[in-house]
């Protein structure tokens, strides 16, 4: 398990060993024959003010590890912890378990955390007017009284006018309609956001819009995310640190120039060489990995990328390597990871 480092003091939101398994239920009483190991023991922590990018593989536990940290899922095991002032009797900030909090004390919590869904169209209920949407974290928390100024703010902070918020979802444009989302979430002002490929589903020019407008959201009102996503080049323009997911674990976490240029597992390496280079006249080496992403109701023995690295020992196979720091800030689940010299971008 990584330990942690230095400047622990301004460590935001700290996991420990969490897993999130999916029963697999068959027959006609639903018997349970195993479990879908979707979040399987990871641990990171994102500092105050920072962005933590988790990239992998669509299917890799991402967007899991996500809703369960913000407990939209309930963690089958493991620690959360996440710094606030609202449960100190002396205003000073101290570090709780959201597994321990009770349903009113979580909905206290989620004030402080919140999401941006995938999903601009899904996300947002067609029903609800877009003052509906954006006030509705208000009306939850009881704090709705001015919500039409705040409502104004909000919509001209992420580029919309206030006339936007008499009219419906199906109004907008996707870029439009993630802004909203991206409203919604600053509502109650939190100090963290989880990200779920906020911009997959978008054009490429409005991508690089809503990048640079969730980076100036960050300036503004000091905010920490976890940024979903498995486009690596996103990632690293937005990123501070990065963290590479495989089958629900963790496989390498490092700042996110370090772990471009210098990255020491073989699966960021594989992952780096598909980057696209912006040099026409370059020779693409893309490292084809053999093989299928391992299942996570049934994974391999020992390191579960091993059936796919081409430099796989007999160690590999038989022993599930540690997570462990090689480098200051820089954590790895490798058997032979200092004594490989691996390629980055």
């Amino acid at each position: 398990m990584a330990e942690r480092i230095q400047q622990t003091d301004n460590i935001l939101l700290d996991v420990k060993g969490l897993k999130k398994y999916f029963p697999i239920q068959k027959g006609l009483f639903r018997r349970v024959a195993g479990y879908v190991k979707a979040v399987d023991n990871i641990s990171f922590f994102v500092r105050e003010g920072e962005t933590l990018g988790l990239v992998g593989e669509s299917g890799c536990g991402k967007t899991t590890a996500s809703r369960t940290i913000i407990r939209l899922y309930e963690p089958t095991a493991g620690d959360i912890h996440f710094k606030t002032t609202l449960f100190s009797s002396d205003g000073k900030p101290q570090m709780v378990d959201l597994r321990e909090l009770d349903k009113a004390q979580m909905k206290a919590i989620r004030r402080e955390m919140s999401m941006i869904f995938q999903d601009p169209v899904g996300s947002l209920n067609p029903r609800m007017s877009v003052f509906d949407i954006i006030s509705e974290p208000l009306v939850i928390h009881d704090q709705a009284t001015g919500a039409e100024e705040t409502v104004v703010q909000l919509l001209e902070r992420v580029g919309l006018r206030p006339e936007h918020m008499r009219r419906y979802p199906h109004e907008f444009s996707g870029g439009q309609r993630q802004r909203i989302g991206i409203a919604r979430a600053l509502a109650l002002h939190p100090r963290l956001i989880f990200c779920d490929e906020p911009v997959s589903a978008l054009d490429v020019s409005i991508q690089a819009q809503t990048l640079n407008l969730l980076q100036d959201l960050q300036a503004d009102f000091d905010l920490a995310y976890v940024f979903v996503a498995h486009d690596l080049s996103v990632v690293q323009h937005i990123s501070d640190r990065v963290a590479v997911m495989y089958v629900g674990k963790i496989a390498e976490m490092a700042g996110s120039d370090v772990l471009y240029n210098n990255p020491l597992h073989p699966y960021t390496e594989a992952l780096m060489s598909a980057v696209p280079k912006p040099d026409p006249k370059y020779e693409s080496k893309r490292i084809i990995m053999p093989g299928d992403v391992a299942d996570p109701s049934n994974p391999p023995p020992g390191c579960y990328f091993h059936p796919r690295c081409r430099y796989a020992q007999d160690i590999c196979s038989q022993k599930e390597p540690e997570f462990r720091e090689l480098e200051p800030d820089h954590f790895v689940s490798c058997h032979r990871a200092e004594e490989l010299q691996l390629s980055g971008v």
